[in-house]
């Protein structure tokens, strides 16, 4: 069988990378398409991923339409050339979702993010399978089957991840010092539209407060200002998860990193005013993330954790909880693939066949 995936953001990267490797291993021909994005070109690289750069969509309605339209017949171009049996998107992918249309082709979107309205429309309309985990806040009809994990165990359960403690070195942190990560984003995606997260204002006050308390690290998505810049975090992209995971503590507005900070058993604040189903879950049920819907209360939150003693152990255990109820989502992503579309009947019939994949 041939496989044509598309990634148009980093977070894709990781979610499909074991998922590709399981999959060439077991005599798959796998086709990558991507969004030319430096951050996504450096992590296929890093992977050793073959991948074919796509156009980017950009702002503004009349761009974003032609962006649509350049995508939508690169993407028909790619499928022409290689045939593909089967299409494969992440979040929001709306130009896989009509590309299943346009050539008759099954598609499954591996979607985990409840506010993208504008490419839902397209998936809901085009897709043939929406595949997410069972605590999206949205029910999507009869193409829509539910899995217990997150995005961020395809690459961080312990199936698949063992932290390298060598990322202390490049930080510059000693083996007991504590550090916390900060996460701005640029706010630019079409979902963000009306919503915020931490004032600058708010970024300097939690930078000034916490460098109190631990070492200050800051990934942003834009420019950050000049007095921030020397917090700036230098370390290659492939070894966040490292940082993460010797992390003290993460505050930040990117919900991907406060649930692969959950995923990792470190204490995360996620401040935005979008919610997801993954955060609320991973702080309602599991205690791993604490929600913010604005910045009022945040670095108090901040400060009392980092004067709880054994915090790290503490959140070690939570984690054990929470991957007790979750299964390897890459090995069932993989099965669901190798197996599809009987794997729909099987999972609508049967849901708890996914335990097979623990």
């Amino acid at each position: 069988m041939k496989i044509l995936i598309d990634i148009g953001h980093p977070a894709h990267v990781h979610l499909f990378r074991n998922m590709v490797n399981q999959l060439a291993c077991n005599g798959y021909n796998i086709f990558i398409t991507a969004r030319n994005k430096q951050m996504i070109r450096k992590l296929l690289d890093h992977y050793q991923l073959h991948y074919t750069i796509r156009h980017n969509s950009r702002k503004g309605v009349a761009a974003k339409l032609i962006g649509f339209i350049i995508i939508t017949l690169q993407l028909i171009k790619q499928y022409k050339r290689n045939k593909p049996d089967l299409l494969v998107g992440g979040v929001g992918n709306a130009y896989i979702s009509l590309l299943s249309f346009l050539t008759r082709t099954p598609s499954i979107i591996f979607d985990d993010t409840e506010h993208a309205q504008s490419e839902l429309f397209f998936i809901l309309k085009f897709a043939d399978c929406i595949v997410t985990p069972d605590c999206y806040l949205k029910k999507l009809g009869s193409k829509h089957i539910g899995y217990k994990g997150y995005h961020e165990l395809a690459y961080l359960h312990p199936n698949r991840f063992t932290p390298d403690s060598s990322i202390l070195d490049l930080l510059g942190v000693q083996k007991d010092e504590k550090y916390i990560i900060l996460r701005f984003v640029s706010w630019n995606a079409s979902h963000d539209v009306g919503h915020s997260g931490l004032s600058i204002e708010i970024k300097r006050k939690a930078v000034k407060e916490l460098s109190k308390y631990a070492k200050v690290f800051i990934s942003s998505e834009g420019e950050l200002p000049d007095d921030l810049k020397t917090y700036q975090i230098k370390i290659p992209p492939e070894k966040m998860h490292d940082a993460l995971a010797f992390a003290t503590l993460f505050v930040g507005e990117g919900a991907t990193m406060a649930s692969e900070c959950a995923c990792l058993g470190t204490p995360a604040i996620y401040v935005n005013s979008l919610e997801v189903g993954y955060c609320t879950e991973q702080g309602g049920k599991y205690k791993l993330v604490y929600n913010y819907r604005n910045s009022e209360g945040v670095i108090e939150k901040a400060i009392e954790l980092l004067n709880i003693p054994n915090l790290k152990q503490e959140f070690q255990y939570r984690r054990e909880k929470m991957l007790a109820d979750k299964i390897d989502v890459t090995a069932f992503f993989v099965w669901f693939i190798e197996n599809y579309p009987e794997s729909v009947k099987i999972m609508k019939e049967n849901p708890d066949y996914q335990y097979n994949f623990k």
